[in-house]
């Protein structure tokens, strides 16, 4: 597996591996994502901002983070000071082929090495109160929770926020 920056040649490869990620998410009850969100766009922006991440596993995609300094305001509703500097980790997934390969994990690994590239001292990340996947990983990578909240783009879900200390 290899971990490294997505560059726009990789936006299709993404989108096609979405194709098959949105379904099963919402067969499962997370309705987080869907044919809106995310998109070609997001992805463009991340990519241009260096802040988009991609697994590879024999040449493909498996997966993609984006790990970015970007703090939603709701996080504050868990008493996060959101103008503390964390590295926040958004747009995690993993194809439903490659699950159990621990592709989540490397991408979270790479979230902290980016941190401490930066030295700065918190990881944060949410997901949605269906994702029983990521309510299992983040704290057996040492995030504890901190509450949940509503996002204003997703107002009809819930969100468990995690926080990690370096």
């Amino acid at each position: 597996m290899i971990i490294r920056l997505a560059v726009s040649e990789d936006i299709p490869k993404i989108m096609y591996l979405l194709t098959t990620i949105v379904p099963a998410m919402q067969a499962a009850g997370n309705y987080q994502w869907d044919k809106q969100y995310p998109n070609a766009e997001v992805f463009a922006s991340d990519i241009t901002m260096n802040q988009l991440w991609v697994a590879e596993v024999a040449g493909a995609i498996a997966g993609f983070a984006a790990i970015t300094t970007d703090q939603d305001a709701e996080y504050a509703e868990v008493g996060w000071d959101i103008t503390e500097t964390a590295i926040v980790t958004h747009r995690l997934a993993v194809g439903v082929q490659y699950r159990g390969l621990g592709i989540g994990k490397a991408l979270l690994m790479q979230a902290e090495e980016e941190a401490n590239k930066r030295s700065i001292r918190i990881l944060r990340i949410d997901t949605n109160t269906n994702n029983e996947a990521t309510k299992t990983l983040f704290p057996k990578l040492g995030y504890e929770y901190s509450g949940e909240i509503s996002l204003g783009f997703r107002p009809n879900l819930r969100f468990l926020c995690y926080e990690k200390r370096l």
